[in-house]
């Protein structure tokens, strides 16, 4: 059985606990042994994206620290599984701590990545009779190299129909903090993928990062759009007992 921990974003914890739910269900069925460690927060993107590296370092150590003895660390998020990976030897280069940060990036994985590259997982035997389009997420695509792990995963699972929409590879429009300081030009690039998301008579979209999910969730409810937004480890999780699939939105907009 193989051990794994998973890192749950902490804006996955406050705003769509169910991604990190159905995470835990997915690997557990892989046949996993999965560990949570309570202690986990950020990853530190946020600050080491707006220069605050000092800051982005303190709350990195804390993660180095969390996963020291885990073998395999797998997180719902191409995002915070790129800034682990990527740019934590950025980060701590010249410290006492770049050893330990180039560790933790060689054991952190995406979590489609994991299922097909390090399981060799492609059917969980999940059941979705939905008309399904994905959006390739800037970081899981660009960062990481991920493009056919999730379609793979995707194409098993029965009654799923996977339609490729038009220009997949563009931006959402999210980026972080560029959806506040540039929230127009955000926006506009978020319309464009949310009317392409509609073009390709998709019921819905998904992906492997929930922050974009978000950001596109906003979005196609206020054109009222018909298509929905989930993600991949959320289709994975249902099975032909579950008729209405959890939606990736946050969950004080639910309420009201």
């Amino acid at each position: 059985m193989r051990k794994v921990s998973l890192f749950i974003p902490c804006f996955v914890d406050q705003l769509v606990p169910q991604v990190g739910i159905d995470t835990l269900r997915v690997l557990r069925c892989a046949g996993c042994e999965v560990d949570f460690p309570q202690a986990q927060t950020c990853c530190g993107q946020p600050a080491f994206n707006t220069g605050y590296w000092d800051d982005a370092r303190a709350v990195a150590e804390r993660f180095l620290r969390v996963f020291r003895s885990a073998d395999a660390v797998v997180c719902p998020s191409g995002s915070c599984t790129t800034m682990v990976r990527n740019f934590y030897p950025e980060l701590f280069r010249g410290t006492q701590s770049s050893d330990e940060a180039a560790s933790a990036a060689k054991r952190v994985f995406e979590f489609s990545e994991f299922m097909v590259k390090v399981l060799g997982i492609t059917d969980v035997g999940a059941s979705f009779p939905h008309r399904v389009a994905f959006h390739d997420a800037c970081h899981g695509l660009r960062e990481l190299g991920l493009k056919g792990e999730p379609r793979e995963l995707l194409r098993r699972v029965r009654g799923l129909e996977l339609v490729e929409m038009p220009t997949s590879e563009e931006c959402c429009g999210f980026g972080g903090t560029f959806a506040v300081k540039f929230g127009m030009i955000s926006a506009s690039m978020g319309d464009t993928k949310a009317a392409n998301a509609e073009a390709s008579g998709a019921e819905y979209l998904a992906s492997v990062d929930p922050s974009c999910l978000l950001h596109l969730d906003g979005i196609l409810r206020h054109r009222k759009s018909r298509v929905r937004t989930i993600h991949l480890a959320s289709i994975l999780a249902q099975t032909a007992e579950v008729t209405e699939p959890g939606r990736v939105t946050a969950q004080a907009r639910d309420v009201a």
